[in-house]
């Protein structure tokens, strides 16, 4: 059988006993099956604890992926991990998407450590495109202002600015539910955003 067929047959989670009723044949051949499989890395095993193995199988498995944590660890003084990975197939991410990502986590670690890309982003046409989809351009804002108070970063376009600037008849928002700063009140104003950091949490990037 081609691997091409073979993998669209099996993919997902399998033992060694579901491959042989899928394709109705013997275990040996059914090893033989996950075997070249496994070797052109599309089968990820593990053995539970009754020491049957569980194999799954999938055409992602091959792919390196990228998470948007690492990215953000390329770049930021601030390292955050995770017990859960949250894998892109197909195409790196870009740091615009990268910083969304990081915002709408909702995680201060993250938001924090993701304040760093704003040294490196410069497609701010993209990035305004990507807040104004998710409703956070005043949230990026908001963190933009607050980066340059800690390092230096690219200039946010005056077009962004304009268009993201709250109007008057605007509400505060949080960025993490309930948390708002006692360090950076100037910042809030402007924006209407009320930021989850203080000026001690900001100590990493000095």
């Amino acid at each position: 059988m081609e691997t091409k067929n073979l993998l669209k047959r099996l993919e997902g989670i399998h033992t060694i006993n579901t491959v042989m009723d899928t394709l109705g044949i013997s275990k040996g051949k059914a090893i033989y099956y996950i075997y070249r499989l496994r070797k052109r890395g599309y089968v990820k095993t593990k053995r539970l604890n009754n020491n049957t193995r569980v194999y799954y199988i999938s055409f992602e498995n091959k792919l390196e992926g990228f998470d948007y944590r690492e990215i953000i660890n390329t770049y930021s003084p601030v390292k955050i991990s995770t017990a859960q990975t949250y894998k892109i197939y197909g195409k790196e991410p870009t740091l615009e998407e990268t910083l969304i990502y990081a915002i709408k986590t909702g995680s201060l670690r993250t938001i924090l450590a993701a304040l760093a890309l704003f040294k490196k982003i410069n497609n701010w046409s993209e990035l305004y495109r990507l807040s104004k989809e998710n409703r956070i351009e005043r949230q990026v804002g908001a963190l933009y202002d607050l980066a340059r108070k800690i390092m230096r970063t690219r200039r946010m376009t005056k077009k962004f600015r304009t268009a993201a600037l709250p109007k008057e008849q605007y509400n505060f928002v949080y960025i993490v539910p309930d948390l708002k700063s006692k360090d950076f009140n100037d910042i809030e104003t402007v924006w209407k955003v009320y930021l989850p950091f203080n000026q001690k949490d900001l100590e990493d990037y000095r």
